[in-house]
């Protein structure tokens, strides 16, 4: 066993604060990763940790070997990187989560597209609607649209996003527009299941604070598409992503309401885990979905 692979286990260690939450992190057991910091402490005749049940501690010398050694595997790892990429040599299998909203909408053609430019890269998606854990269920990255939480990820950007509250021009027709978020607590609306917010749609209120408002209606169905289709039907108001909601806007078939009620600052992501290097078939995936975003906000 070399001193670099014992190196990088205590390192491991300290930046998850234990060797149960560094072996759920990196995928390897606690049993090994313990025995790979007792085999570097007996190489350098030191004592790196202090271990008890409850508490989780480094030493003085191990506070000096943790910086050292962190910008050792820091070195490392950027050449090794480097020479990847350098070489031109990306391939490999990337398994990626992404919610159906996304792979269903216009904005899914991203993935389509890296695929066709990129033959020597496999793209295993995995179209699920829930939040997956990346690392325990071993994905390589996510893509996700929301508002960026606090997290253990790394989050990069991809484009802005926000929703719009439509409906029919029949339907406005017939039960009015709402001037006041309040007001749609008596007309129909459709609930899409699938977003957070559920029956409880959030608004800013008079004074800049943000509410919320119990709504209902004919339809709860966990697909913004057939939400959409059901507003365009006149069976109520609903709330959609912008990029699914734009082409029925721009047809006139749906029409907006409340825009300046509506929160901001979500956005769609590509997020994944902390890694001391990025694996060059992510960086190019990532960077390939930032260009084809940007692309498109200027056409």
């Amino acid at each position: 066993m070399d001193t670099l692979t014992r190196m990088r286990a205590f390192i491991d260690v300290v930046e998850a604060e234990g060797f149960s939450a560094a072996a759920r992190k990196i995928g390897r057991s606690k049993a090994l990763l313990s025995k790979y910091v007792r085999e570097l402490e007996d190489e350098l005749g030191a004592l790196l940790l202090n271990r008890t049940t409850r508490q989780f501690s480094m030493t003085e010398a191990g506070h000096t070997y943790y910086r050292r050694a962190s910008e050792i595997v820091r070195e490392v790892d950027s050449l090794a990187d480097a020479v990847r990429e350098s070489s031109g040599d990306v391939r490999g299998r990337i398994k990626l989560s992404a919610a159906r909203t996304f792979a269903d909408a216009p904005i899914g053609q991203s993935l389509i597209d890296f695929a066709k430019e990129h033959p020597d890269i496999v793209l295993d998606i995995h179209l699920d609607d829930r939040f997956v854990d990346l690392v325990e269920e071993g994905f390589d990255l996510a893509v996700r649209i929301s508002r960026l939480e606090n997290s253990s990820l790394i989050a990069r950007r991809l484009a802005p996003f926000s929703v719009r509250l439509c409906a029919s021009p029949d339907l406005i027709a017939k039960h009015g527009m709402p001037m006041r978020p309040q007001d749609l607590a008596r007309i129909p609306c459709i609930i899409d299941t699938n977003g957070r917010w559920l029956t409880n749609w959030p608004f800013k209120g008079d004074a800049g604070e943000t509410m919320s408002v119990s709504v209902s209606g004919p339809i709860e169905v966990n697909s913004p598409m057939t939400a959409r289709a059901a507003a365009v039907a006149g069976l109520g108001f609903t709330m959609l992503p912008d990029f699914i909601a734009i082409p029925e806007i721009e047809s006139g078939r749906l029409v907006t309401a409340l825009d300046d009620r509506l929160l901001s600052g979500s956005g769609i992501f590509a997020v994944y885990p902390h890694r001391r290097y990025l694996p060059a078939k992510v960086r190019v995936f990532v960077d390939f979905l930032v260009q084809w975003f940007k692309t498109r906000e200027t056409t």
